[in-house]
C-alpha cells in the first residue's frame, strides 16, 4: 500500500462496512486534504458520516474552521504562479491523468456515493461518469483558452484571458462528486488553485478525488479539500481577500449570504441555486418517451435534484390517460439498501430533515385539498425512506407549489393551451431548468423562447453535460458550469492596446 494510503493516526476513520466494499481502500485516505497532506483538524475535532438508509456510522472526518481553511487557502495562494507557469499543455496532462485514475477507480468510487448518499449503484455509477467527463472535458479545453485580436487602423489591441487566482467550491450533498468536479475541473485548467468544502453529509467522495488528483500529479497546494463546519469554513472563503472567486450549488437563502458576503472584497461568483422545473407534456406528445422521462426527471435520487421535474403539466385532454400509464409505472420503483440489493431503483432521503420536510408539504397539501393518487406516506422501510409519491390538484397555497419539495413528490396541473402552459410555467421567482414535450416544431421554436429559464430541454428528461453552459436565470444563480462558459468563470479578459504608428524620432 502506497505512502498515500489510509494513515492510522489520524483521528477520523473509515468504517470497515465501507472499506471491506472497495477494491482499492487506499482510495479513501480518513483525513482532509491540505498542501498535499492528510490532516485531522487542529483541535482534533470529528462529526460522523452517517449511511442514510440504515443511519449506521460509516465515517468520522475532521470537523476543520476558519483556521484550516486560511491555511489551504495560503497554501493555493503560494502554489499559484507555479501552477499558472507550468502552461495550459502540462495542466491538460495532469487533468487528463486525474480523468483516468477517475475511471480506472469508478466502481469505488460508485461504491463510496451509494453508502454516503444513499443513491442506488447504478445511479452511483453514472454519477461518477457525469463527474469525470468534467475533468476530460477541461482536459481539453485547458489549451484552448483563447484570447483575441480587435482589429483598428491605428493601434493593435488584443483580449488576453488570465487565470482569476484562488477560487473555492462548496459543494451539495445530492451529488457529491460531480459537483466537486465540475468545478475543481475548470479551475485547474484554467490555472487556478482550488479549495472544495464538501457537504457535512458526504465528504468521503471529494476525500477520495483528493487522492487521485494528487495520485496525476496535481501538485501540493493546488487542490485542498477541507471538511468541517460550513458556517466558519464558509465565512473564511467569502472573507478571505486572497480568494478571487467561489462556486456554490444548493439552496437560495444559503447562496443569497454567500454572494452578499463576498460583496465586500468584490469576488466573482457563480451560484446554481434551487429551481421549480416545470415538465410540460403537450397532447401531440409521445406519451411513452415523456413518462420515460418524468420517471428519471422526478425519481433519479429520490427527487433531490435541483433540476427535478416539481411541476408536471399536462394537457387537458391526455390528463387521465397519461395520470394512469404514469402511476403504473411509479408502482414498479423499488426502493431499499442499494449496497444489499443491487434491484433497487430507489434509495432514501438525506437525512431526518429532508424526510421531514417532505413529509410535512405532503400533509399540507392533502390539508388544503390535494388529492393522493399514489404514496403520500412514510415507506415501510422506515428511517429516511419516503414513498414514491403523486399528488393531483395543486393550488398556489399549497408549499409544494411555493417551494422547492426535494423529494420523490410527483405535483400534477392540468392546462387547457400553450398560453396557459407557459404562464404556469413561467410563474415562479425561479428559472433553472424547463422540459416540454410535444411534436410540433412550430411550438418548440416559441417554447424555446417564452420559457424563461437558463436551461431548457424538449423531449428528454436529462440535460447534464459537460460540454454545454448549464445555470438558471432570476433567482435560480448566477453565472454558469459546463462548456467554454464554465472555464470562462476562472478568468479574467484583459484588454491591451499598443499604438502601431511608429514615433517621428527626429521631432521635438
Amino acid at each position: 500500500m502506497s505512502s498515500d494510503s489510509i494513515n492510522t493516526n489520524l483521528n477520523s476513520k473509515i468504517s470497515s462496512e465501507l472499506l471491506e466494499l472497495l477494491d482499492a481502500p487506499e482510495i479513501l485516505p480518513n483525513g482532509a486534504f491540505i498542501n498535499g497532506s492528510w490532516c485531522d483538524a487542529d483541535d482534533g475535532s470529528v462529526f460522523d458520516v452517517c449511511n442514510p438508509g440504515s443511519g449506521e456510522v460509516i465515517a468520522t472526518v475532521p470537523k476543520m474552521g476558519a483556521q484550516e481553511t486560511s491555511r489551504a487557502i495560503q497554501a493555493a495562494e503560494d502554489s499559484f504562479k507555479e501552477w499558472e507557469a507550468v502552461g495550459p499543455r502540462v495542466r491538460s496532462k495532469i487533468l487528463k491523468k486525474w480523468y483516468d485514475l477517475v475511471i480506472e477507480n469508478k466502481d469505488d468510487l460508485a461504491r463510496i456515493i451509494m453508502l454516503e448518499n444513499g443513491k442506488p449503484y447504478a445511479e452511483a455509477l453514472g454519477e461518477v461518469t457525469y463527474g469525470a467527463n468534467f475533468i476530460e472535458w477541461y482536459s481539453e479545453e485547458a489549451k484552448r483558452a483563447y484570447g483575441r485580436m480587435i482589429p483598428d487602423a491605428d493601434r493593435l489591441m488584443f483580449v488576453i484571458k488570465s487565470p482569476i487566482g484562488v477560487s473555492v467550491g462548496i459543494a451539495p450533498w445530492n451529488f457529491p462528486l460531480a459537483m466537486v468536479t465540475r468545478e475543481a475541473a475548470p479551475s485547474l485548467a484554467a490555472g487556478c488553485p482550488f479549495i472544495m468544502k464538501p457537504a457535512e453529509q458526504t465528504p468521503l467522495s471529494g476525500m477520495a478525488l483528493a487522492y487521485l488528483a494528487k495520485k496525476a500529479g496535481v501538485p501540493a497546494g493546488v487542490f485542498s479539500v477541507v471538511s468541517g463546519d460550513p458556517a466558519s469554513i464558509g465565512g473564511e472563503m467569502t472573507s478571505n481577500p486572497i480568494v478571487k472567486k467561489l462556486g456554490f450549488t444548493g439552496s437560495n437563502a444559503t447562496g443569497k449570504l454567500l454572494a452578499h458576503q463576498c460583496a465586500d472584497s468584490m469576488k466573482k461568483v457563480s451560484l446554481e441555486l434551487g429551481g421549480s422545473s416545470p415538465f410540460i407534456v403537450f397532447e401531440d406528445a409521445d406519451i411513452e418517451l415523456a413518462i420515460d422521462a418524468l420517471m428519471l426527471a422526478k425519481y433519479r435520487n429520490a427527487g433531490q435534484v435541483c433540476v427535478a421535474a416539481t411541476r408536471v403539466l399536462v394537457q387537458s385532454s391526455i390528463y387521465d390517460d397519461f395520470m394512469q400509464r404514469f402511476s403504473s409505472r411509479v408502482k414498479q420503483l423499488k426502493l431499499g439498501h442499494s449496497s444489499k440489493d443491487k434491484s433497487v431503483t430507489m434509495g432514501p432521503l438525506i437525512n431526518e430533515a429532508g424526510f421531514n420536510k417532505v413529509k410535512t408539504y405532503v400533509e399540507d397539501a392533502v390539508s388544503k385539498g390535494a388529492k393522493v393518487i399514489l404514496g403520500g406516506k412514510p415507506h415501510a422501510l422506515g428511517g429516511n425512506f419516503y414513498e414514491p409519491t403523486i399528488l393531483s390538484g395543486i393550488k398556489d397555497n399549497m408549499l409544494v407549489a411555493e417551494n422547492e419539495i426535494f423529494g420523490p413528490v410527483a405535483c400534477f396541473y392540468s392546462f387547457d393551451n400553450e398560453t396557459e402552459a407557459v404562464d404556469i410555467a413561467n410563474g415562479t421567482p425561479y428559472g433553472l431548468l424547463a422540459y416540454f414535450f410535444t411534436k410540433d416544431t412550430y411550438r418548440a421554436w416559441r417554447l424555446s423562447k417564452s420559457l424563461d429559464f437558463g436551461i431548457v430541454g424538449m423531449n428528454t428528461g436529462y440535460l447534464g453535460t459537460d460540454c454545454a453552459p448549464l445555470g438558471g436565470v432570476k433567482e435560480s444563480g448566477i453565472g454558469r458550469v459546463g462548456g467554454v462558459e464554465g472555464l470562462e468563470e476562472y478568468m479574467e479578459p484583459k484588454f491591451f492596446a499598443m499604438n502601431a504608428i511608429e514615433p517621428d524620432l527626429n521631432s521635438k
